[in-house]
């Protein structure tokens, strides 16, 4: 059976069986509906075959809307070959108002029963409702006057609901008695996969049939073209993946064939059938949820409404076509039951033949409707990327609130392109200097470090406010400095100060202060701007405002000319001001970094999160990147090192950015601590460190390539990055150990090497600057490294003391450190295990005490101070500490140090139970069974008096020792009793 006949197996037998009646003298008609494409003029000639092969004689008429004018051209096709034709059609047309018995139509039904009497007859005439209005006429007299005649008739006619209403049917008029009428229903999916399948001849992959049955849509004339078009493909191994773009289809049947239906159905079902299409071009639609699906267009009414508005056609058709092609398998339900095209084939085979002004248009149309509506902007919006320029202010405006939309959703890619499309209206200049200023951030930002430059630079050159004009300046300002031309920023920011912002001295602070930041990428400049801001602040404080203040500190912090309890202060005193909205930012990012430097680490996570807050993040500041590089400080002085490593941009090169960024620095070090050191390797390797730019983030990645080098086993390469990393510091007057401490790392490398004597003079100048800021982390990280170079008893005291200030700090000192007494130093000597595994009693409740990563290290050098004076017992239980305290936070470097220390001391076991419940600390077994019990992270930290963080980081490594991913698995995971490298109790002697 062919393509066209499957399924139609009832019809044939019902021709069949009218057929013996007629031939026994009680003729009907046969009428054969269906949708175009559905194969009516394949099984009205299969009908025919077979009556001729049961002895009657076929009569043959094809409709066409060509012939419509022709009086009685249907029937003339019937009766064109037998005798008496001519005379029976007659030269001239009768009269007007001949009635059907006399005149041509009489001589032409005399002449039909004229070829009954000599044989029975099937009159066969395909796509009746094409025929001219005298032949059908003519065709209705005809049956109802064969019902005691040989004869019986055939007849096809399409039957699909299109959006103007048809013309009445054939059979309108006629006694149900003298039709059998058959509807032909689509192909079934069953069907139509057979015939893919037996097309090609071979076994094919089940998702390519679906893909063609899809594309089909349950329609012979589709299916068939759409095999034609691929009848090359039964000759590879394997059919190539269905395209989306009828371009891709050779010869065109199957666009030809979907030309044909539209062309079939009318000129305001086309416009409708495009509509929808247009509607549905976007490919991403599939992916969104229900709410931005019906944004899109809506779907029921509200979709039947707009492509309604869109075509011009009537809104009471348009539901009732949707559901019948849907019927049809033309359309599918999409998410939330819009109705989307079969396949994107079929979809991009109704646009194919659609001009793009026509589309431009309809999508025209479609915003405008959209809006009357009231639908979402970025709806809109969507319909206006693919229209002409409105010309109107409504447009701009409804691009720019979507703009704004995809921006607080972090979708870049669509406010870029939002943006884009807004700049092709009309706007003031300048509107449009605040359009271009957006653009270019998120163009510098997202597509390559050079793409926002030419925007920034045209927004500059357009008339504004003067605030949005600082914006702009800021922006490209910030642009320009990160490109390593920190003069140039510098440069167009004091041009705007000079020329723009007379009368607005808010402003003004704000330019400079932006000026000093922006110096950062330039040692030289650095000074300049600073030396400027210290003599302008020391004649009058108020020009320049509380962010220039707050930069002071910072500077003052970095070079080593203040404690942190002062510059926390001053902080804290500047916070207390009232900020102008545009500085504000300024003034968080720089506190936060201080407080950072000054162990306050709660409170700068809180001003890391007020400062992001106040950011726009689609607009370029130095202050956006400043807070989530004081946030990446933060989880690196957590010992954080999963956090670290969870972004995938901190372990490659950025795309355009040749230099190194923080994130990256941290993330080698992160990557060395967890003993991940080819990848580390791997990393460092993709930078070209020859002739980068100058700035901060170089400095950072050179002491973070070296802490790599030394790890393995390269102490003169790490030695000559860490002095090249101080060389850099100290041409920005950074001297101060808060941000690099490259002195204590330079001085092990000398150790390392053996060179004492230098190693001795960096620990004792590192100490100096240490004491000078006075915070735990510094100071016991100088001390330790002065103990190790010192050696002997004095060594063991430096040792010891830098593990008691470290400890202090781990136990909550905040701000400036001071020395414990000696009862203190006793006491943390007789130190319970509970406080060793970070529980601390207050208030009734355990507190988790904040962990340090600096205190592993100092533990082991005490350890092997210890080992080396003999005191063994004391050692073990300092080297046992580092290992446990090592493998709560992952840090598996350090870990190894400790046990290997262990080891050297004689002990015969491991240090810590490394996987499995048992591995667990207290603290983090308590964390676990809370999570457990399906607490949030925030009720686990209030109920446990602890910072939300405290709980993450504990979750992070419980769920590491445990061998699992998800918060699910914890129940089960809990409830093993055992370790596989040894029991709870650790290491004993």
């Amino acid at each position: 059976m062919s393509v066209a006949l499957r399924e139609r197996r009832e019809e044939l037998e019902l021709v069949a069986a009218e057929a013996e009646r007629a031939r026994a003298g009680a003729g009907r008609l046969v009428l054969l509906r269906g949708a175009t494409g559905t194969g009516r003029t394949a099984l009205l000639e299969a009908a025919a075959e077979q009556a001729e092969a049961a002895g009657m004689r076929v009569l043959r008429a094809r409709c066409s809307p060509d012939h419509t004018s022709v009086p009685f051209g249907a029937v003339f096709q019937l009766l064109a070959h037998g005798p008496g034709f001519d005379s029976a059609a007659g030269e001239e047309p009768d009269p007007p108002g001949t009635p059907p018995h006399r005149g041509r139509p009489a001589r032409l039904w005399r002449l039909l029963r004229s070829y009954a009497d000599d044989v029975p007859l099937l009159v066969a005439v395909d796509d009746v409702h094409l025929a001219d209005e005298s032949s059908r006429r003519w065709l209705v007299e005809a049956v109802r006057r064969i019902d005691r005649l040989p004869v019986l008739m055939v007849v096809t006619e399409r039957s699909q609901y299109d959006i103007d209403p048809p013309a009445d049917g054939l059979v309108h008029a006629l006694s149900p008695a003298l039709v059998r009428t058959r509807t032909l229903a689509p192909l079934s999916a069953g069907s139509a996969a057979e015939l893919v399948r037996s097309a090609l001849g071979r076994p094919v992959p089940a998702e390519w049939v679906d893909d063609c049955v899809r594309a089909g849509a349950g329609s012979p004339l589709l299916l068939r073209a759409l095999l034609d078009d691929l009848g090359g493909t039964a000759t590879e191994d394997a059919p190539a993946a269905l395209p989306d773009n009828c371009a891709a289809l050779y010869p065109g049947s199957y666009a030809a064939a979907v030309s044909w239906w539209l062309d079939s159905a009318g000129p305001t079902t086309t416009e409708v059938a495009r509509a929808l299409a247009a509607l549905d071009d976007d490919e991403e639609d599939d992916e969104k949820d229900e709410d931005s699906a019906s944004g899109g267009g809506g779907h029921g009414d509200a979709d039947a409404g707009l492509l309604a508005r869109m075509a011009g056609a009537d809104p009471a058709r348009v539901p009732g076509w949707l559901t019948a092609m849907t019927g049809l398998g033309l359309l599918r339900p999409g998410p939330g039951g819009r109705p989307r095209y079969a396949h994107p084939l079929l979809r991009d085979a109704v646009l194919s033949s659609w001009s793009g002004a026509l589309r431009q248009a309809a999508h025209h149309r479609a915003a405008e409707a959209m809006v009357r509506r009231g639908d979402r902007a970025e709806a809109v919006a969507g319909q206006l990327l693919r229209s002409a320029p409105v010309g109107e202010a409504w447009a701009t405006g409804v691009l720019l609130d979507a703009a704004d939309l995809a921006v607080r959703d972090d979708r870049s890619d669509d406010a870029l392109a939002f943006l884009r499309r807004a700049l092709d209206e009309p706007m003031p200049d300048a509107r449009r200097s605040v359009v271009l200023t957006e653009l270019g951030s998120l163009e510098y930002a997202t597509v390559r470090s050079t793409a926002g430059i030419p925007r920034l630079a045209e927004a500059m050159r357009l008339p504004g406010l003067p605030r949005d004009r600082v914006r702009a300046a800021v922006a490209l300002g910030t642009a320009l400095a990160r490109q390593g031309e920190a003069r140039t920023a510098i440069e167009v920011l004091r041009g705007l100060e000079d020329e723009h912002l007379t009368g607005h001295p808010d402003l003004v602070r704000t330019v400079q202060t932006a000026s000093a930041l922006l110096s950062d990428h330039d040692p030289a400049t650095r000074r300049e701007v600073y030396r400027w801001l210290r003599e302008t602040a020391e004649r009058s404080p108020r020009l320049v405002g509380t962010a220039g203040q707050a930069l002071l500190v910072r500077y003052e912090s970095t070079a080593g000319l203040t404690s942190a309890a002062s510059a926390m202060r001053r902080i804290r005193a500047l916070l207390a001001q009232p900020a102008d909205p545009l500085a504000e930012g300024f003034l968080l990012g720089t506190a936060a970094a201080v407080a950072q430097w000054a162990d306050q680490l709660d409170e700068a996570e809180r001003l890391v999160r007020r400062g992001l807050a106040g950011q726009r993040p689609s607009l370029l500041h130095p202050m956006h990147l400043a807070l989530q590089n004081v946030r990446v400080d933060i989880a690196a002085a957590r010992g954080a090192y999963a956090e670290l490593l969870a972004d995938p941009g901190a372990l490659s090169p950025v795309a355009g950015r040749p230099d190194p960024a923080n994130a990256q620095a941290h993330a080698l070090i992160a990557l060395v601590e967890t003993g991940r050191t080819e990848e580390a390797t791997a990393l460092a390797d993709g930078f070209d460190l020859q002739n980068p730019y100058d700035s901060w983030e170089l400095n950072r990645f050179l002491y973070a390539r070296g802490v790599l080098r030394a790890a393995t086993g390269d102490p003169a390469g790490a030695l000559g990055d860490f002095l090249e990393c101080g060389r850099h510091q100290s041409a920005r007057d950074v001297v101060s150990p808060v941000v690099t401490p490259w002195r204590t790392a330079s001085a092990e490398c000398h150790l390392a090497l053996g060179r004492p004597r230098q190693a001795l003079a960096l620990a004792e100048e590192e100490l100096r600057l240490a004491t000078v800021w006075n915070t735990p982390r510094v100071l016991g990280r100088a001390l330790r490294v002065l103990g190790t170079a010192t050696g002997g008893r004095r060594g063991l005291e430096l040792t010891d003391r830098a593990v008691r200030i470290l400890r202090q700090g781990a136990d909550g000192a905040s701000g400036g450190t001071r020395e414990p007494t000696r009862e203190a130093t006793r006491e943390s000597a007789r130190e319970a295990p509970s406080d060793r595994d970070g529980i601390a009693a207050q208030g009734g409740e355990p507190v988790e005490t904040e962990l340090i990563p600096e205190l592993i290290p100092a533990l082991i050098a005490q350890g092997r101070r210890l080992t080396a004076v003999g005191e063994r017992a004391r050692a073990r239980e300092a080297l046992r500490e580092a290992a446990e305290r090592a493998e709560r936070l992952g840090a598996v470097r350090m870990r190894e140090s400790a046990e290997a220390a262990l080891r050297e001391g004689g002990a015969r076991r491991a240090a810590t139970a490394r996987t499995g419940s048992g591995s667990l600390t207290a603290s983090e077994r308590r964390i676990a069974e809370l999570a457990a019990q399906s607490r949030t992270n925030m009720e686990i930290a209030e109920l446990l008096h602890l910072a939300r963080r405290t709980v993450e980081t504990h979750l992070t490594s419980a769920y590491r020792k445990l061998g699992i991913r998800r918060r699910a698995e914890l129940g089960a995971a809990l409830t093993d009793t055992g370790s596989r490298s040894g029991p709870p109790g650790g290491t004993r002697a």
